[in-house]
Protein backbone atom coordinates (compact mmCIF):
# COMPACT_ATOMS: atom_id res chain seq x y z
CA UNK A 1 0.00 0.00 0.00
CA UNK A 2 1.50 3.62 -0.98
CA UNK A 3 2.60 5.50 2.25
CA UNK A 4 0.11 8.52 0.74
CA UNK A 5 -2.85 6.02 0.81
CA UNK A 6 -1.55 4.95 4.69
CA UNK A 7 -1.50 8.33 5.79
CA UNK A 8 -4.36 9.50 4.20
CA UNK A 9 -6.40 6.74 6.03
CA UNK A 10 -4.38 7.76 9.41
CA UNK A 11 -6.19 11.60 8.74
CA UNK A 12 -9.65 9.79 8.36
CA UNK A 13 -9.35 7.32 11.91
CA UNK A 14 -8.27 10.92 13.17
CA UNK A 15 -11.89 12.27 11.98
CA UNK A 16 -13.76 8.98 13.25
CA UNK A 17 -11.48 9.65 16.45
CA UNK A 18 -13.05 13.04 16.85
CA UNK A 19 -16.81 12.14 15.69
CA UNK A 20 -16.71 9.18 18.21
CA UNK A 21 -15.26 11.56 20.79
CA UNK A 22 -18.34 14.42 20.02
CA UNK A 23 -20.67 11.02 20.40
CA UNK A 24 -19.32 10.39 23.64
CA UNK A 25 -19.92 14.22 24.78
CA UNK A 26 -23.12 13.80 24.04
CA UNK A 27 -23.29 16.13 20.62
CA UNK A 28 -26.36 16.70 19.03
CA UNK A 29 -26.93 14.19 16.08
CA UNK A 30 -27.57 17.24 13.67
CA UNK A 31 -24.23 18.86 14.85
CA UNK A 32 -22.36 15.25 14.43
CA UNK A 33 -24.16 15.09 11.08
CA UNK A 34 -22.90 18.84 10.46
CA UNK A 35 -19.43 17.76 11.55
CA UNK A 36 -18.78 14.49 9.31
CA UNK A 37 -20.37 16.55 6.21
CA UNK A 38 -17.92 19.30 6.69
CA UNK A 39 -14.84 17.40 7.25
CA UNK A 40 -15.53 15.33 4.17
CA UNK A 41 -16.29 18.65 2.22
CA UNK A 42 -12.83 19.86 3.30
CA UNK A 43 -10.59 16.79 3.40
CA UNK A 44 -12.01 15.89 -0.02
CA UNK A 45 -10.76 18.90 -1.44
CA UNK A 46 -7.91 18.94 0.06
CA UNK A 47 -7.18 15.44 -1.45
CA UNK A 48 -8.52 16.57 -4.84
CA UNK A 49 -5.85 19.77 -4.96
CA UNK A 50 -3.29 17.60 -3.35
CA UNK A 51 -2.94 14.60 -5.44
CA UNK A 52 -5.70 15.05 -8.40
CA UNK A 53 -9.18 13.22 -8.60
CA UNK A 54 -8.27 10.83 -10.88
CA UNK A 55 -4.58 9.70 -8.74
CA UNK A 56 -3.92 6.46 -7.46
CA UNK A 57 -3.82 7.83 -3.88
CA UNK A 58 -7.23 9.18 -4.18
CA UNK A 59 -8.66 6.16 -5.84
CA UNK A 60 -6.69 3.89 -3.23
CA UNK A 61 -8.03 5.68 -0.20
CA UNK A 62 -11.94 5.81 -1.52
CA UNK A 63 -11.69 2.11 -1.76
CA UNK A 64 -10.86 1.60 1.52
CA UNK A 65 -13.24 4.78 2.72
CA UNK A 66 -16.19 2.61 1.05
CA UNK A 67 -16.15 0.40 3.71
CA UNK A 68 -17.66 2.99 6.10
CA UNK A 69 -19.49 4.96 2.76
CA UNK A 70 -20.94 1.96 1.25
CA UNK A 71 -21.23 -0.37 4.41
CA UNK A 72 -23.18 2.33 5.97
CA UNK A 73 -25.62 2.54 2.85
CA UNK A 74 -26.27 -1.14 2.37
CA UNK A 75 -26.77 -1.21 6.15
CA UNK A 76 -29.44 1.09 5.66
CA UNK A 77 -30.81 -0.85 2.87
CA UNK A 78 -30.70 -3.95 5.28
CA UNK A 79 -33.13 -2.27 7.74
CA UNK A 80 -35.80 -0.87 5.17
CA UNK A 81 -37.77 -4.02 4.54
CA UNK A 82 -38.61 -4.93 8.20
CA UNK A 83 -38.67 -1.39 8.87
CA UNK A 84 -41.88 -0.89 6.50
CA UNK A 85 -43.15 -4.12 7.19
CA UNK A 86 -43.12 -3.84 11.50
CA UNK A 87 -44.23 -0.34 11.03
CA UNK A 88 -47.37 -0.67 8.48
CA UNK A 89 -48.61 -3.43 10.65
CA UNK A 90 -48.06 -2.40 13.90
CA UNK A 91 -49.92 1.00 12.94
CA UNK A 92 -52.90 -1.05 11.18
CA UNK A 93 -53.45 -3.07 14.25
CA UNK A 94 -53.60 0.07 16.14
CA UNK A 95 -55.97 2.12 14.36
CA UNK A 96 -58.38 -1.45 14.36
CA UNK A 97 -59.94 -0.80 11.03
CA UNK A 98 -58.80 0.15 7.30
CA UNK A 99 -60.78 3.10 7.17
CA UNK A 100 -58.35 5.50 7.26
CA UNK A 101 -55.82 3.88 4.90
CA UNK A 102 -57.36 5.33 1.82
CA UNK A 103 -57.44 8.68 3.12
CA UNK A 104 -53.74 8.60 4.17
CA UNK A 105 -52.56 6.44 0.39
CA UNK A 106 -54.57 9.36 -1.43
CA UNK A 107 -53.39 12.49 0.70
CA UNK A 108 -49.77 11.15 0.36
CA UNK A 109 -49.71 10.43 -3.33
CA UNK A 110 -51.49 13.20 -4.08
CA UNK A 111 -49.39 15.30 -2.74
CA UNK A 112 -46.13 13.71 -4.06
CA UNK A 113 -47.38 14.21 -7.79
CA UNK A 114 -48.83 17.55 -7.82
CA UNK A 115 -45.07 18.89 -6.04
CA UNK A 116 -43.60 17.06 -8.87
CA UNK A 117 -45.63 18.92 -11.05
CA UNK A 118 -44.79 22.03 -9.90
CA UNK A 119 -41.63 21.74 -9.39
CA UNK A 120 -41.02 20.32 -13.43
CA UNK A 121 -42.87 23.77 -14.23
CA UNK A 122 -39.96 25.14 -11.65
CA UNK A 123 -37.54 23.34 -13.84
CA UNK A 124 -38.80 24.75 -16.76
CA UNK A 125 -38.58 28.20 -15.74
CA UNK A 126 -35.12 28.22 -14.42
CA UNK A 127 -34.06 26.44 -17.78
CA UNK A 128 -35.89 29.31 -19.52
CA UNK A 129 -34.17 32.19 -17.09
CA UNK A 130 -30.81 30.64 -17.97
CA UNK A 131 -31.48 30.39 -21.39
CA UNK A 132 -30.32 26.59 -20.81
CA UNK A 133 -29.89 24.59 -24.59
CA UNK A 134 -27.73 21.44 -25.70
CA UNK A 135 -27.03 23.35 -29.49
CA UNK A 136 -24.03 23.57 -29.43
CA UNK A 137 -22.31 21.33 -26.93
CA UNK A 138 -19.57 19.26 -27.77
CA UNK A 139 -19.07 15.80 -26.55
CA UNK A 140 -15.92 13.61 -24.49
CA UNK A 141 -15.31 10.08 -25.52
CA UNK A 142 -17.01 9.46 -21.63
CA UNK A 143 -20.03 11.37 -22.87
CA UNK A 144 -20.76 9.58 -25.98
CA UNK A 145 -20.29 6.19 -24.41
CA UNK A 146 -22.82 7.58 -21.98
CA UNK A 147 -25.16 8.36 -24.88
CA UNK A 148 -24.28 5.14 -26.00
CA UNK A 149 -25.64 3.33 -23.05
CA UNK A 150 -29.04 5.54 -22.52
CA UNK A 151 -29.91 5.03 -26.06
CA UNK A 152 -29.55 0.89 -25.47
CA UNK A 153 -32.13 1.40 -22.33
CA UNK A 154 -34.64 3.21 -24.24
CA UNK A 155 -36.48 0.05 -24.94
CA UNK A 156 -36.86 -0.53 -21.64
CA UNK A 157 -37.95 3.15 -20.82
CA UNK A 158 -40.44 3.08 -23.84
CA UNK A 159 -42.13 -0.64 -22.85
CA UNK A 160 -43.01 1.01 -19.23
CA UNK A 161 -46.66 2.43 -19.14
CA UNK A 162 -49.13 3.52 -16.39
CA UNK A 163 -50.97 -0.04 -16.29
CA UNK A 164 -47.63 -2.28 -16.22
CA UNK A 165 -46.41 0.17 -13.42
CA UNK A 166 -49.70 -0.01 -11.12
CA UNK A 167 -49.37 -4.12 -11.95
CA UNK A 168 -45.88 -4.04 -10.31
CA UNK A 169 -47.13 -2.74 -7.15
CA UNK A 170 -48.33 -6.38 -6.37
CA UNK A 171 -46.65 -8.57 -4.93
CA UNK A 172 -47.05 -11.65 -6.45
CA UNK A 173 -43.86 -12.97 -4.83
CA UNK A 174 -43.60 -10.76 -1.74
CA UNK A 175 -40.63 -12.96 -0.33
CA UNK A 176 -38.70 -11.98 -3.56
CA UNK A 177 -39.79 -8.15 -3.02
CA UNK A 178 -38.23 -8.30 0.62
CA UNK A 179 -34.88 -8.60 -1.06
CA UNK A 180 -35.43 -5.48 -3.04
CA UNK A 181 -34.95 -7.08 -6.44
CA UNK A 182 -37.75 -4.74 -8.47
CA UNK A 183 -37.79 -1.41 -8.74
CA UNK A 184 -41.23 -1.18 -7.14
CA UNK A 185 -40.33 -3.86 -4.21
CA UNK A 186 -40.70 -1.27 -2.13
CA UNK A 187 -44.03 -0.39 -2.91
CA UNK A 188 -44.80 -3.80 -2.81
CA UNK A 189 -43.79 -4.89 0.63
CA UNK A 190 -45.71 -1.56 1.71
CA UNK A 191 -49.01 -3.34 -0.15
CA UNK A 192 -47.97 -6.76 1.07
CA UNK A 193 -47.72 -5.24 5.11
CA UNK A 194 -51.41 -3.69 4.41
CA UNK A 195 -53.01 -6.99 3.43
CA UNK A 196 -51.56 -8.31 6.77
CA UNK A 197 -52.41 -5.77 8.75
CA UNK A 198 -56.10 -5.67 7.66
CA UNK A 199 -56.40 -9.45 8.02
CA UNK A 200 -54.84 -9.37 11.76
CA UNK A 201 -57.71 -6.69 12.27
CA UNK A 202 -60.57 -9.17 10.43
CA UNK A 203 -59.94 -11.66 13.12
CA UNK A 204 -60.04 -9.29 16.24
CA UNK A 205 -63.38 -9.70 17.13
CA UNK A 206 -63.81 -13.71 16.17
CA UNK A 207 -60.63 -15.36 17.45
CA UNK A 208 -59.13 -12.52 19.98
CA UNK A 209 -56.61 -14.88 21.76
CA UNK A 210 -54.90 -15.56 18.25
CA UNK A 211 -55.03 -11.54 17.91
CA UNK A 212 -53.57 -10.89 21.06
CA UNK A 213 -51.19 -13.24 20.56
CA UNK A 214 -50.08 -11.61 17.10
CA UNK A 215 -50.45 -8.31 18.81
CA UNK A 216 -47.53 -9.02 20.51
CA UNK A 217 -45.40 -10.77 18.45
CA UNK A 218 -45.49 -7.32 16.36
CA UNK A 219 -44.52 -5.19 19.48
CA UNK A 220 -41.96 -7.37 20.37
CA UNK A 221 -40.66 -7.08 16.53
CA UNK A 222 -41.18 -3.60 16.35
CA UNK A 223 -39.00 -3.54 19.29
CA UNK A 224 -36.25 -5.04 17.92
CA UNK A 225 -36.14 -3.55 14.38
CA UNK A 226 -36.46 -0.24 15.82
CA UNK A 227 -33.51 -0.88 17.98
CA UNK A 228 -31.82 -2.30 15.03
CA UNK A 229 -32.09 1.08 13.45
CA UNK A 230 -31.27 3.15 15.74
CA UNK A 231 -27.70 1.15 16.09
CA UNK A 232 -27.52 1.45 12.02
CA UNK A 233 -28.52 5.63 12.47
CA UNK A 234 -25.83 5.93 14.96
CA UNK A 235 -23.00 5.46 11.95
CA UNK A 236 -25.03 8.13 9.98
CA UNK A 237 -21.80 10.65 10.66
CA UNK A 238 -19.07 8.70 9.88
CA UNK A 239 -21.11 7.02 6.57
CA UNK A 240 -21.60 11.38 5.71
CA UNK A 241 -18.02 11.99 5.90
CA UNK A 242 -16.78 8.75 3.94
CA UNK A 243 -19.61 9.83 0.92
CA UNK A 244 -18.67 13.33 0.89
CA UNK A 245 -14.88 12.58 1.07
CA UNK A 246 -15.45 10.47 -2.23
CA UNK A 247 -17.99 12.79 -4.10
CA UNK A 248 -15.31 16.31 -3.34
CA UNK A 249 -12.21 14.40 -4.15
CA UNK A 250 -12.97 12.60 -6.99
CA UNK A 251 -15.12 15.71 -9.00
CA UNK A 252 -13.48 17.33 -11.92
CA UNK A 253 -13.56 21.03 -11.49
CA UNK A 254 -12.55 21.48 -14.71
CA UNK A 255 -15.93 19.56 -15.99
CA UNK A 256 -17.95 21.33 -13.58
CA UNK A 257 -16.93 25.03 -15.06
CA UNK A 258 -17.70 23.91 -18.32
CA UNK A 259 -21.71 23.61 -16.94
CA UNK A 260 -21.59 25.76 -14.56
CA UNK A 261 -25.09 26.79 -16.13
CA UNK A 262 -26.39 23.98 -16.00
CA UNK A 263 -25.29 23.43 -12.22
CA UNK A 264 -26.24 26.60 -11.24
CA UNK A 265 -29.62 26.51 -12.68
CA UNK A 266 -30.60 23.11 -11.29
CA UNK A 267 -29.31 24.10 -7.90
CA UNK A 268 -31.61 26.99 -8.20
CA UNK A 269 -34.74 25.35 -8.99
CA UNK A 270 -33.62 22.31 -6.21
CA UNK A 271 -33.81 25.64 -3.61
CA UNK A 272 -37.09 27.09 -5.09
CA UNK A 273 -38.81 23.95 -4.87
CA UNK A 274 -37.34 23.38 -1.36
CA UNK A 275 -38.88 27.16 -0.46
CA UNK A 276 -42.47 25.55 -1.84
CA UNK A 277 -42.07 22.77 0.32
CA UNK A 278 -41.84 25.42 3.59
CA UNK A 279 -44.70 27.01 2.38
CA UNK A 280 -46.83 24.13 1.78
CA UNK A 281 -45.51 23.62 5.43
CA UNK A 282 -46.55 26.86 6.82
CA UNK A 283 -50.01 26.69 5.42
CA UNK A 284 -50.36 23.72 7.17
CA UNK A 285 -50.16 25.39 10.40
CA UNK A 286 -46.72 24.65 11.19
CA UNK A 287 -43.38 26.55 11.92
CA UNK A 288 -41.31 25.99 9.01
CA UNK A 289 -37.97 26.95 10.47
CA UNK A 290 -38.29 24.46 13.01
CA UNK A 291 -38.50 21.71 10.21
CA UNK A 292 -35.26 23.18 8.20
CA UNK A 293 -33.84 22.43 11.69
CA UNK A 294 -35.70 19.07 12.29
CA UNK A 295 -35.12 17.59 8.75
CA UNK A 296 -31.51 18.67 8.21
CA UNK A 297 -29.61 15.59 9.20
CA UNK A 298 -31.77 13.43 6.74
CA UNK A 299 -31.49 15.67 4.00
CA UNK A 300 -27.73 16.05 4.98
CA UNK A 301 -27.42 12.10 4.41
CA UNK A 302 -30.00 12.13 1.53
CA UNK A 303 -27.40 14.66 -0.07
CA UNK A 304 -24.18 12.60 0.55
CA UNK A 305 -25.81 9.14 0.08
CA UNK A 306 -27.91 9.93 -3.13
CA UNK A 307 -30.14 7.36 -2.11
CA UNK A 308 -33.81 8.07 -1.85
CA UNK A 309 -34.46 4.14 -0.99
CA UNK A 310 -31.59 4.51 1.34
CA UNK A 311 -33.37 7.57 3.45
CA UNK A 312 -36.28 5.68 4.22
CA UNK A 313 -35.22 4.47 8.16
CA UNK A 314 -34.06 8.18 8.91
CA UNK A 315 -36.76 9.48 7.23
CA UNK A 316 -39.45 7.61 9.45
CA UNK A 317 -37.59 8.57 12.10
CA UNK A 318 -37.37 11.83 11.77
CA UNK A 319 -40.90 12.04 11.22
CA UNK A 320 -42.12 10.47 13.92
CA UNK A 321 -39.52 11.30 16.94
CA UNK A 322 -38.85 15.12 15.55
CA UNK A 323 -42.01 16.13 13.98
CA UNK A 324 -44.83 14.02 15.36
CA UNK A 325 -46.19 12.18 12.86
CA UNK A 326 -47.26 9.08 13.41
CA UNK A 327 -45.37 5.63 12.37
CA UNK A 328 -47.93 4.23 10.09
CA UNK A 329 -48.03 7.74 7.82
CA UNK A 330 -44.38 8.30 8.18
CA UNK A 331 -43.98 4.78 6.79
CA UNK A 332 -46.62 5.29 3.63
CA UNK A 333 -44.92 8.37 2.89
CA UNK A 334 -41.58 7.48 3.25
CA UNK A 335 -41.53 3.98 1.13
CA UNK A 336 -44.07 6.11 -1.47
CA UNK A 337 -41.81 9.12 -1.78
CA UNK A 338 -38.70 6.77 -2.60
CA UNK A 339 -40.93 5.58 -5.68
CA UNK A 340 -43.85 7.86 -6.47
CA UNK A 341 -43.33 11.30 -7.35
CA UNK A 342 -39.44 12.45 -6.71
CA UNK A 343 -39.54 16.04 -6.83
CA UNK A 344 -35.90 16.48 -8.02
CA UNK A 345 -35.25 12.98 -9.60
CA UNK A 346 -38.35 12.57 -11.87
CA UNK A 347 -39.51 16.58 -11.77
CA UNK A 348 -36.76 19.52 -12.07
CA UNK A 349 -34.43 16.78 -13.91
CA UNK A 350 -36.45 15.57 -17.18
CA UNK A 351 -37.99 19.07 -17.17
CA UNK A 352 -34.89 21.03 -17.75
CA UNK A 353 -33.37 17.88 -20.30
CA UNK A 354 -36.54 18.12 -22.17
CA UNK A 355 -36.34 21.75 -22.61
CA UNK A 356 -32.33 21.62 -23.34
CA UNK A 357 -32.67 19.14 -25.64
CA UNK A 358 -35.96 20.28 -27.86
CA UNK A 359 -34.32 23.08 -30.31
CA UNK A 360 -31.59 20.88 -31.40
CA UNK A 361 -34.48 19.33 -33.42
CA UNK A 362 -36.21 22.32 -34.03
CA UNK A 363 -38.47 22.33 -31.64
CA UNK A 364 -39.47 25.45 -29.58
CA UNK A 365 -39.72 24.20 -25.93
CA UNK A 366 -42.09 27.32 -24.48
CA UNK A 367 -44.95 26.95 -26.23
CA UNK A 368 -47.94 25.31 -24.62
CA UNK A 369 -48.30 22.80 -27.19
CA UNK A 370 -45.01 21.11 -25.64
CA UNK A 371 -45.54 22.58 -21.79
CA UNK A 372 -48.49 20.83 -21.66
CA UNK A 373 -47.97 17.21 -22.84
CA UNK A 374 -44.49 17.74 -21.33
CA UNK A 375 -45.90 18.47 -17.34
CA UNK A 376 -48.57 15.75 -17.78
CA UNK A 377 -46.08 13.20 -19.33
CA UNK A 378 -43.15 14.26 -16.22
CA UNK A 379 -46.41 13.67 -13.16
CA UNK A 380 -47.30 10.32 -14.89
CA UNK A 381 -43.99 8.99 -15.72
CA UNK A 382 -42.80 10.11 -11.70
CA UNK A 383 -44.92 7.08 -10.88
CA UNK A 384 -42.55 4.06 -10.60
CA UNK A 385 -38.85 5.90 -10.50
CA UNK A 386 -36.14 3.62 -8.74
CA UNK A 387 -35.58 5.48 -5.40
CA UNK A 388 -31.79 4.33 -6.06
CA UNK A 389 -28.82 6.03 -7.83
CA UNK A 390 -29.89 6.61 -11.44
CA UNK A 391 -33.48 6.93 -11.01
CA UNK A 392 -33.17 10.28 -12.61
CA UNK A 393 -31.58 8.86 -15.52
CA UNK A 394 -34.29 6.45 -16.06
CA UNK A 395 -37.22 9.22 -15.66
CA UNK A 396 -35.26 11.41 -18.13
CA UNK A 397 -35.67 8.15 -20.13
CA UNK A 398 -39.39 7.95 -19.83
CA UNK A 399 -39.84 11.48 -20.37
CA UNK A 400 -37.67 12.28 -23.56
CA UNK A 401 -38.89 9.36 -24.85
CA UNK A 402 -42.52 10.04 -25.26
CA UNK A 403 -41.80 13.63 -26.08
CA UNK A 404 -40.03 11.75 -29.27
CA UNK A 405 -36.41 13.86 -28.25
CA UNK A 406 -33.06 12.28 -28.67
CA UNK A 407 -31.74 10.72 -25.53
CA UNK A 408 -28.55 10.61 -26.56
CA UNK A 409 -27.71 14.05 -25.93
CA UNK A 410 -28.47 13.29 -22.18
CA UNK A 411 -24.94 11.83 -22.01
CA UNK A 412 -23.78 15.68 -22.42
CA UNK A 413 -24.17 15.82 -18.43
CA UNK A 414 -22.55 12.95 -17.44
CA UNK A 415 -19.69 15.09 -15.90
CA UNK A 416 -21.76 17.05 -13.32
CA UNK A 417 -24.39 14.07 -12.93
CA UNK A 418 -22.71 13.10 -9.17
CA UNK A 419 -23.13 16.74 -8.34
CA UNK A 420 -26.50 17.42 -9.26
CA UNK A 421 -27.85 14.00 -8.59
CA UNK A 422 -26.93 14.96 -4.81
CA UNK A 423 -29.00 17.77 -4.38
CA UNK A 424 -31.80 16.17 -6.39
CA UNK A 425 -31.32 13.39 -3.75
CA UNK A 426 -31.75 15.70 -0.96
CA UNK A 427 -35.43 17.22 -3.03
CA UNK A 428 -36.67 13.89 -2.92
CA UNK A 429 -36.58 13.13 0.79
CA UNK A 430 -37.91 16.42 1.37
CA UNK A 431 -40.91 16.09 -0.26
CA UNK A 432 -41.73 12.99 0.97
CA UNK A 433 -41.13 14.12 4.72
CA UNK A 434 -43.46 17.23 3.92
CA UNK A 435 -45.93 14.69 2.24
CA UNK A 436 -45.84 13.21 5.35
CA UNK A 437 -45.80 15.78 7.55
CA UNK A 438 -49.13 17.49 5.79
CA UNK A 439 -50.58 14.19 5.65
CA UNK A 440 -50.50 13.63 9.40
CA UNK A 441 -51.59 17.68 10.01
CA UNK A 442 -54.74 16.92 7.69
CA UNK A 443 -55.45 14.23 9.49
CA UNK A 444 -55.23 15.42 12.76
CA UNK A 445 -52.65 13.09 14.23
CA UNK A 446 -49.78 15.42 14.27
CA UNK A 447 -48.32 15.60 17.80
CA UNK A 448 -47.71 19.24 18.23
CA UNK A 449 -45.60 18.85 21.61
CA UNK A 450 -42.94 17.16 19.98
CA UNK A 451 -43.54 19.06 16.64
CA UNK A 452 -43.07 22.15 18.54
CA UNK A 453 -40.16 21.25 20.46
CA UNK A 454 -37.59 23.11 21.09
CA UNK A 455 -35.41 20.34 22.63
CA UNK A 456 -34.01 18.15 19.97
CA UNK A 457 -35.53 14.39 20.00
CA UNK A 458 -31.66 12.90 19.52
CA UNK A 459 -31.11 9.71 18.97
CA UNK A 460 -29.97 8.94 22.69
CA UNK A 461 -33.29 9.79 23.60
CA UNK A 462 -35.04 7.38 20.58
CA UNK A 463 -33.33 4.74 22.48
CA UNK A 464 -33.95 4.92 26.01
CA UNK A 465 -37.65 5.39 24.47
CA UNK A 466 -36.95 2.32 22.89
Amino acid sequence: MAITIILNLIVALLVFGFMFRQQSRHASFTVRVFTGLGLGVLLGAAAQAIYGGDSAAVTGTNEYLAIVGSGYVKLLQMIIMPLIMVSIISAILKLKDASSLGKISALTIGILLITTTVAAAIGILMAKLFGLTAVGLTSSAAEVARGVQLQGSLETAKALSLPKLLISFVPSNPFLDMTGARKTSTIAVVVFSIFIGISATGIAAKKPEIFASFEHFMKVAHAIVMRMVTLVLRLTPYGVFALMFEVVSTSSAADILKLANFVVASYSALFLMFVVHLMIISGSGLNPVRFVKKVFPVLAFAFTSRTSAGSIPMSVQTQTKRLGTPEGIANFAASFGSTIGQNGCAGIYPAMLAVMIAPTVGVDPFTASFLLPLLAIITIGSIGVAGVGGGATFAALIVLSAMDLPVALAGLLISVEPLIDMGRTALNVSGSITAGTVTSRVMGQTDLAVYNSETEADLDEVEHAI
